[in-house]
């Protein structure tokens, strides 16, 4: 039986398994072309033809500048580091099943970012982000140790305590920005949307693209780490310490993007399993894979929240989480049935 991909080899189609390195490279031309699109779709006139006339000084190349450019990189460094932050909290749960959304990280970095708002107002965005962070890193340890005093004979219970935690950790949220009048504030934090950023506001996102670059460093540790504490031992790892390792980078991730363009829901977990089914679980070979899709997916989903309501945007956690959902529902059954 042939494999199905674009390309011929002796008569056969490639597939990613067998060639991951062309089929990357065609996945980074493709992200490479939804980023030059999404550089083009807006509101303001700003074409290739307006650009080439233009003078610096031009209202089109001010609007390239200060907002498309901007917009379109935190685009990318948000897909990128969210998606391999659901692949390194997959291999450290090990369950297919978990991201920063479905385990009460996200929940967390919001609690942490609202009380910094709320009794150090004053302090720049990045320490901000390091409260947000700190909080993540509590909320993500607190639902390992419930998983750890909680017998789960189901694989599909992981998510849902999760999904419970993240549900305590909002409401407590969302009661304390209602007493002290910002829960349209807090609302606002939670939906994802790219619409706002601007030069100057989303270099924060940087430190998610460092920590994924960590992630790819240590994803030989990360994969000994999915395979259980005593295989981890038995081979000479600190398990603790690759424990703790994922979580500052998940947590830094979680925080890093709810601070810059809100919540993004399902991106850590769709891709990192879609990934898996195409060239497979070795985490050193997948990690460039689901940066490039991350990006690109989070690319393609801005762009249709773009154009389906022109002049006006659907903001992208909207689209994220319809397309997301659909996915997740898709993964549930396919494991279902091949259980």
């Amino acid at each position: 039986m042939t494999d199905v991909l674009p390309g011929r080899s002796g008569g056969r189609f490639l597939s990613p398994k067998t060639h991951p390195t062309a089929w990357l490279a065609v996945a980074i031309v493709a992200t490479l072309v939804l980023a030059v699109i999404s550089l083009f779709i807006g509101v303001s006139n700003v074409t290739p033809g307006t650009l080439w006339s233009a003078s610096p000084e031009d209202r089109a190349v001010q609007v390239l500048l200060i907002s498309r450019i901007p917009r379109t990189l935190a685009i990318i460094l948000s897909g990128a580091a969210m998606a391999v932050a659901g692949l390194v909290m997959q291999m450290i749960v090990r369950n297919r099943f978990v991201e920063p959304s479905t385990a009460g990280t996200t929940e967390s970095a919001s609690l942490g970012f609202l009380l910094a708002t709320l009794f150090v107002p004053g302090w720049p965005l990045m320490g901000k982000m390091l409260i947000a962070a700190a909080f993540a890193l509590a909320g993500t340890a607190l639902f390992l140790r419930i998983l750890r005093a909680v017998p789960l004979r189901d694989v599909m219970l992981v998510p849902l305590v999760g999904i419970m935690l993240g549900g305590i950790i909002g409401a407590a949220t969302s009661f304390i920005a209602y007493r002290v009048e910002l829960l349209p504030t807090m609302l606002a934090w939670n939906m994802g949307d790219f619409s706002g950023i601007l030069r100057g506001r989303y270099e924060l996102l940087w430190v998610g693209l460092a920590c994924g670059a960590l992630a790819y460093i240590a994803a030989d540790r990360f994969t000994v780490a999915g395979m259980g504490k005593d295989f981890t031992t038995n081979l000479g790892l600190n398990y603790q310490r690759v424990m703790v390792l994922g979580l500052i980078i998940v947590s830094l991730v979680s925080a890093s993007v709810l601070v810059t363009a809100g919540s993004i829901p399902f991106l850590g977990l769709i891709v990192p399993n879609l990934v898996s089914l195409m060239v497979g679980d070795n985490m050193r070979r997948t990690v460039p894979w689901v940066a490039v899709m991350g990006a690109g997916f989070v690319l393609a989903c801005d762009i249709l929240g773009r154009v389906i309501r022109y002049p006006h945007e659907i903001p992208i956690s909207v689209v994220v989480g319809v397309i997301g959902s659909a996915v997740f529902l898709f993964l549930l059954l396919r494991t279902r049935r091949n259980g």
